[in-house]
């Protein structure tokens, strides 16, 4: 896969003692984190190294299972990393589910284009395992598109197995 920079004018070197937050789900969408988050701003972009974007916690989701990520030699993941304020990171956290206990937070380097940076992520406290919907997974695909992630891992997103829901709908596509 290719590798996306930063944004042009921001360095992330120069936010190494900033709380990084790296998004690998929805809020790789800035329109969606101005909405989540308005006073953290883009940070860049980056790789989870030797991680695997996966699903879990079918029972957890309205429409399915939700997305996280497990540990993969030689796999990756797409990021994008936010200069989250304290603020900012407790509404994250409400968004996220954490009074209900359903994510993790975890510290890991992103590798970017200026070198490795430690920044936080939810990870699911849940099993692997079950299929997301059809509609979160095209949300997935328009915000990291949004983000600027490579066409390559944009369209792997679009083609993952997964399921509609609704009134009517066929379960499997």
């Amino acid at each position: 896969m290719t590798r996306s920079a930063p944004p042009r004018g921001l360095s992330i070197a120069t936010l190494l003692g900033v709380p990084l937050y790296a998004a690998y789900g929805s809020n790789m969408d800035p329109a969606q984190m101005l909405k989540r988050a308005p006073h953290s701003p883009l940070a860049g972009s980056g790789w989870l190294m030797d991680w695997r974007l996966t699903f879990g916690g079918e029972d957890y989701g309205w429409e399915g299972a939700l997305a996280t990520i497990v540990e993969h030699p030689g796999e990756q993941v797409f990021t994008v990393l936010y200069d989250v304020s304290p603020e900012d990171e407790r509404q994250l956290d409400n968004w996220e589910g954490a009074e209900l206990g359903m994510h993790k937070k975890l510290r890991l380097r992103v590798q970017t284009l200026d070198g490795p940076v430690l920044a936080w992520l939810y990870v699911l406290d849940a099993y692997e395992g079950g299929l997301p919907s059809a509609r979160y997974l095209g949300v997935m695909a328009d915000a990291a598109e949004a983000a600027g992630a490579p066409e390559d891992y944009v369209e792997k997103l679009r083609t993952r197995p997964c399921h509609n829901v609704g009134p009517g709908s066929p379960r499997d596509i």
